[in-house]
């Protein structure tokens, strides 16, 4: 990897010496070596975001040198906007069919990823339930309809919520777009959903109290998406319905969607309960933001 220096960096920048050893020393700038007092930085370091643009959001310390790197991704990517209906379509399609079999088989679908591509593409898979095949269409119309909602610039409401769930839930018609009347409990879960009275009431408050906030976008997406998780409030269907509002969040404030993976279940199972039972919203936080970068990372380099 080649290096350059403080200064080089500075004004490749455009910005100060000093401005680029402060952001060294917070660990803004990934990949970059120190010796001694002095810093080599990565020649292809994206410039880091102006601290000035979440000067009026509280930013928990741990977070602030990830959330800086994701936000100077995201500057970088939007150098390359508008994208042509080419490059949009084909890093749709690439997301969609990983993004539909992981958030469905969380829940238990059964279809591979390859079955997953070959179920959207309108092919029946043999000895496979027709529950599973209208999970992954259903994902998919879901997913669709959020891209939409993010193109019409559409405000966030209750009925948004209700739609993608009722998408969602293709194979129960019966319970779709409806809250549950029933007490219900999370399989190995520390936390308990409140009781069906008074769903309504939290779904209510919880869109109601979601723009009156200081947090970071992404900080804020986190703590909807465990709050959301928490209530439960349909009988089936709760978390994929909810990793597609977390997408829809992360949109709106012009992240590309993530795609939470079957393989690290578990880490996302135990974020509910470092929330539930520790009152720290960290680990999802900390899931969701890596997730992120990694993300951007990935669409940058159709790029170089």
């Amino acid at each position: 990897m080649e290096y350059m220096s403080v200064q080089e960096a500075a004004n490749r920048w455009g910005i100060s010496d000093r401005r680029v050893r402060v952001l060294c020393n917070e660990n803004i700038i990934p990949g970059i070596i120190r010796k001694g007092r002095s810093y080599r930085i990565p020649v292809d370091a994206i410039k880091p975001v102006d601290g000035r643009k979440n000067r009026n959001k509280q930013i928990p310390k741990q977070f602030i040198p990830l959330f800086s790197r994701i936000d100077a991704l995201k500057d970088e990517l939007n150098n390359h906007r508008p994208l042509t209906q080419g490059e949009i379509q084909r890093l749709r399609e690439e997301f969609l069919i990983e993004y539909t079999y992981n958030s469905n088989a969380i829940e238990g679908n059964t279809l591979t990823l390859q079955e997953t591509a070959m179920v959207l593409e309108g092919i029946t898979i043999d000895k496979k339930p027709l529950k599973d095949h209208l999970e992954a269409v259903g994902h998919r119309d879901a997913f669709l309809y959020v891209q939409d909602i993010v193109k019409d610039n559409t405000p966030f409401t209750e009925y948004i919520i209700k739609q993608i769930h009722t998408l969602v839930l293709m194979d129960r018609p019966e319970d779709r777009g409806i809250y549950r009347r029933i007490p219900v409990r999370i399989m190995g879960a520390f936390h308990v959903p409140p009781e069906p009275v008074l769903v309504p009431e939290l779904i209510e408050k919880l869109v109601r109290d979601f723009d009156h906030t200081k947090m970071h976008p992404i900080e804020r997406a986190a703590m909807f998406h465990l709050e959301f998780e928490g209530i439960h409030p349909f009988v089936d269907g709760n978390g994929r319905t909810g990793r597609l509002i977390l997408n829809l969040f992360l949109m709106q404030n012009g992240y590309p969607p993530i795609n939470v993976k079957f393989a690290d279940r578990k880490r996302y199972y135990e974020a509910f309960d470092s929330y539930y039972r520790d009152k720290s919203s960290t680990e999802m936080t900390a899931l969701i933001a890596e997730y992120l970068e990694e993300r951007l990372q990935n669409i940058l380099t159709y790029f170089e």
